[in-house]
């Protein structure tokens, strides 16, 4: 086949119902009035050092039916969890020093809010873990002061009983 035979013209046989297949043709080529027209170039370039040129007005000017971005800045946001509690003191060693040698009933109160202290230490309840271990402190030393006590007790009724049987 000759392709300048078809040139102009698309040959008879394609002229039929299938030769445009339901498409509209596009629209023809037309100027926008923003851009350089064919045979205008882009306007010199500056040499040296200053600020670029700006092609199609100033700063802030926009292009006839161009719409400006929308720009949405957020702040930024910095999520922590501020310091980590500092741990009290639990006092479960000194509990069970008071549970088993000093005074049995305070030293099962004081085991209690011992372990109590330490629960609330590993949830990082700061507040519940302070309570719970002054409470435990006050009761292993009221312990250890009964205990003391009776042992002294206990030591002068011993020294005033063999000092009596030995008269």
């Amino acid at each position: 086949m000759d392709p300048s035979k078809f040139a102009t013209a698309p040959p008879p046989e394609w002229t039929g119902e299938k030769s445009s297949m339901g498409q509209v043709p596009p629209p023809a080529y037309q100027d926008q009035p923003g851009y350089p027209q064919p045979g205008m170039g882009y306007p010199p370039q500056q040499q040296g050092y200053g600020p670029p040129p700006q092609y199609g007005g100033g700063y802030g000017q926009q292009h006839p039916g161009v719409q400006p971005a929308m720009v949405t800045v957020q702040p930024t946001v910095f999520v922590t969890r501020g310091p980590l509690p500092v741990p009290v003191n639990d006092y479960l060693c000194y509990s069970i020093f008071t549970l088993l040698c000093c005074c049995l009933p305070l030293g099962i109160a004081a085991l209690i809010y011992s372990i109590a202290a330490r629960e609330a230490n590993h949830t990082g309840d700061q507040y519940s873990a302070d309570r719970s271990s002054r409470m435990a402190r006050t009761l292993n030393h009221v312990g250890l002061g009964l205990g003391i006590g009776f042992l002294i007790l206990s030591i002068v009724y011993v020294v005033v009983m063999t000092k009596s049987l030995s008269d």
